[in-house]
């Protein structure tokens, strides 16, 4: 099983290479645009000429590959190694490979980059966000130069020249981090109910909820009500399961979040994990999107400032369906040609408004990957593996998954109703989104 809410690698115990560091060539800045998909960022990365999509993560250390698609990549001096992280088990193998060439925009590059590949193909996201994902990216990036992401524009600053950074943060908020075992942690206040609790947590762009807690490490906890059981992700040692709720209230610097999700995984899923001193969970993707942010690890600094997006409420995927595309497939699409004239015996123009024909287009192919039991879509009777053929009247061929997510959050009492295809047969089913955690004061 794959991820439902994206964050895939929390954890990555692995050495480091001190000369695995990227550069700036001949500029005082750089920019990198990205696609923002579930919260996630995914940038352009060249690696010895090959053109490929990486995950943007501030949760790992190392630069991973698991997928290449289509791509062919020649990879230097491989040898194999031993992953371990977040997950039931404690390890999968792979491979690394040093001495690589990677460039990321038009000036920023590394010449020595240290490369791991994951050939567990259960790690390959790209069914999970619908674009070619061909690997992930942490540590590296951030470690030598102040970058600034900003989530509105949809691109990435990395900055050579420190005057310019400043200039470019002056009215940002400051706020202290620390980077251990190669990520940040930032202090914020937790709120369960009505007591602020200073909590030690992970800046995670890799996890697209708000915000995980991990109940085994905080004393006296109490989940709060209402909570469901749930698969949270998949880490380099399994699938993680645990709970999902809302708290009262997050508080980052002098920022509030109202009643944010929460994911609380259980204990077995981060007994074999390295926690650094104190940490209690993490902030992730779906707070961060709501600032342009500025990472400065020499100087171990972040700095915010709110965007449009900051207001947006917290929403939960109340269908209880988890998606995935199942690659691209040839349709056929009834188009129009524009009309055309001829002359006609009277010395007159005849109209010909007729002329029709088949265009053949390749469309996403959608799929359910998983229900949750007890959920709206469960009671209706919907299916793992059942194939998604139109939602609400409209294809799921013209959509994106994301466009897909959005409407399974799209407001509690909205109806949906989805023709899906199940063993070749068709049928039409209807179900009501209701959001199954509540905030309860």
């Amino acid at each position: 099983m794959k991820p439902k809410h994206l964050f895939i690698w929390l954890f990555c115990s692995i050495f480091i290479n001190a000369q695995n560091s990227f550069k700036m060539e001949d500029a005082e800045k750089t920019v990198v645009p990205f696609k923002l998909i579930a919260n996630l960022i995914f940038i352009p990365v060249n690696i010895n000429g090959a053109d490929l999509t990486f995950l943007l993560d501030t949760g790992v250390s190392e630069t991973s590959i698991f997928s290449l698609e289509n791509q062919e990549l020649k990879l230097p001096n491989v040898a194999k190694i031993k992953f371990s992280g977040l997950g039931g088990n404690v390890s999968i193998d792979g491979f690394h490979s040093d001495n690589n060439t990677a460039r990321i925009g038009k000036n920023f590059v590394n010449r020595s980059m240290t490369v791991y590949i994951i050939v567990d193909q259960d790690f390959n996201i790209s069914s999970h966000v619908g674009i070619p994902v061909n690997g992930i990216i942490g540590y590296h990036f951030f470690k030598d130069h102040p970058v600034v992401i900003d989530y509105s524009s949809k691109k990435i600053t990395i900055y050579n020249n420190e005057s310019l950074f400043r200039k470019k943060i002056k009215k940002y908020e400051e706020i202290d981090i620390s980077i251990e075992k190669n990520k940040p942690y930032v202090f914020a206040d937790v709120e369960m109910i009505n007591e602020r609790e200073r909590s030690k947590l992970l800046i995670d762009l890799g996890n697209s909820d708000p915000a995980w807690l991990f109940p085994a490490l905080i004393k006296d906890f109490v989940y709060n009500r209402p909570n469901i059981d749930d698969y949270l992700g998949r880490g380099f040692n399994g699938d993680v399961y645990g709970k999902r709720s809302r708290i009262h209230h997050l508080y980052l610097g002098n920022f509030a979040f109202e009643k944010p999700l929460t994911a609380m995984p259980d204990e077995s899923s981060i007994q074999h994990v390295n926690l650094v001193e104190g940490r209690r969970g993490s902030i992730g993707g779906d707070i961060m999107r709501r600032f342009t942010v500025a990472f400065d690890y020499t100087h171990e600094k972040m700095y915010l400032r709110k965007n449009a997006s900051f207001n947006d409420p917290f929403h939960f995927n109340m269908s209880g369906l988890d998606f995935r595309q199942d690659g691209m497939e040839w349709t056929k699409d009834l188009v129009a040609l524009p009309a055309r004239s001829k002359g006609s015996p009277s010395g007159g123009t005849e109209v010909i408004n007729n002329n029709l024909q088949y265009h053949f287009v390749l469309k996403p192919v959608f799929s359910i990957a998983g229900v949750r039991k007890d959920s709206p879509a469960d009671k209706a009777g919907l299916q793992k593996e059942d194939r998604l053929i139109s939602i609400n009247g409209r294809k799921t061929a013209d959509m994106t998954l994301q466009k897909i997510l959005e409407m399974m959050k799209s407001g509690e009492g909205k109806t949906i109703e989805m023709m899906i295809e199940r063993k070749n047969k068709p049928m039409t089913l209807r179900f009501t989104l209701e959001d199954p955690i509540p905030y309860q004061e």
